[in-house]
Formats: structure tokens, sequence, C-alpha cells
């Protein structure tokens, strides 16, 4: 197992970094049993779902790794856009098909445009769907979402984001402090700095003096704590 598939983010965790509830985020990655009454006996049924994001199989099935991460961002996208948890599920498997892998954060289908949909448009409606609304254009936000990504030469795979931008100063990578945030090139964590700046009384100067840090390096790992706090 590589270090981008190593489930190393709790479910609170995840749902911090991507501002959606833990609930919903234990079962997207866990699937869930629910129950419902069947027809005139009113029989009561348990029905179990599957997982939204297509995993391999985990020995901490709740813990998302850096790939499932990327893969509920995108997800969550595409529910805020109307598609349903059906569809999307659909989408996964017929990726999975296509490519061979499990997870859907590849950059073939965030940058490859007409190539792709010349593989899917015969078999791969709910992807070519889930890509562009149904249009041989990739559509804009997959764009803006693929711009806070940095994606891992051989193999095609997600390999960082930057949550801010790629000129936001912040990335994660798995590679990195255990994958969690921290300041591009530094290697210091952006709860460690935040740390220090409320144990300074919040001191800008101080904190950049202890950790060598530019001002622009601090307020970047502000912003980023700030905004996680407040989802």
């Amino acid at each position: 197992m590589d270090i981008w598939d190593t489930p190393i983010y709790n479910p609170v965790y995840v749902s911090r970094l991507i501002d959606l509830s833990t609930g919903r985020i234990k079962r997207w990655l866990q699937g869930y049993e629910y129950k419902y009454t069947a027809g005139e006996s009113e029989q009561e049924v348990w029905r179990h779902l599957e997982p939204v994001i297509g995993r391999e199989d985990s020995d901490i099935p709740n813990y998302a790794s850096f790939l499932d991460l990327i893969d509920l961002l995108f997800v969550k996208q595409f529910l805020n856009r109307g598609l349903s948890l059906q569809k999307i599920r659909k989408a996964l498997t017929e990726a999975q098909a296509l490519v061979g892998g499990h997870h859907f954060a590849q950059r073939m289908f965030f940058t490859d445009g007409k190539n792709i949909y010349m593989q899917v448009r015969d078999d791969a409606n709910s992807l070519l769907e889930l890509l562009s609304g149904g249009h041989w254009v990739i559509s804009q936000f997959i764009k803006e979402l693929a711009l806070q990504i940095e994606f891992d030469e051989p193999s095609g795979f997600a390999a960082k984001w930057f949550p801010l931008g790629k000129t936001g100063l912040v990335v994660i990578d798995p590679k990195v402090s255990f994958g969690r945030p921290t300041i591009i090139g530094k290697n210091i964590s952006t709860d460690n700095i935040y740390d220090y700046y409320l144990g300074e009384n919040e001191n800008i100067s101080k904190v950049c003096k202890w950790l060598d840090l530019t001002q622009d390096q601090v307020n970047a790992a502000i912003k980023f704590e700030t905004t996680l706090n407040a989802a």
C-alpha cells in the first residue's frame, strides 16, 4: 500500500477539511444500513448501501487515505450541483472499469478532454454526465478543482492538494507531516503555526522569528486554520 492510499485521516478531520458533517463522511467511507417498510405487508426491512467512493478493503474502514480525501472532495462538488449519490456511485464504478483503479482522483478525468470522452461515450454514460453534464467539454468547476491538485507523473493520481490554490502557500501532501496541512517548502504544519500564534498573543512577528517564516506564510496558516475552525 503506497502512502497516497494509506488511511491517515479520521472522519472528524476529513469533515473539517472538506466542510461536511462527520456523519456523512462516515457513511460515504463505510457505507451504512437503513430500515424501511416493505409494501403492503408493512414488514420492516434492512438495506445496506455500499460506500459512496470505491475503496479497496481497509483495516481502518472509517479512516480516509489521501486519495479518498480527494475523491470525497469531488463527490461533494458533484452533489452541490444536483447529481444524485446513485449517479455518482455508478460513475465511480464506470471509472474503475475504465482505468482499473478504484479512485476517481486521476488526471485523465480532469484534463484529458475529448480523449477521455472518446473512451467513455459508449458505455460510461454516468461518468460522462459527471464530468461534463453530457457535453464534450469538461465542466468549468472540475477544471478549477484540478488547479488545486498536483498529479503524480507516473501514475496520474492526485499527489498533493493546495486547498487555497497553488499560490496560497498551504499544501496537503501525504508524504509530509503525516498528511497534515503544511506551509509549502517549510514542512511546518499550519496547526502548529496557529498554536504558536495564539501562544504569542497573536503576535505575528514573534511567530515569524521563532519558526523562521515570512509574514505571508504565517498569515496563510492563520487564514487556513481559522477557516477550518469555523467549519
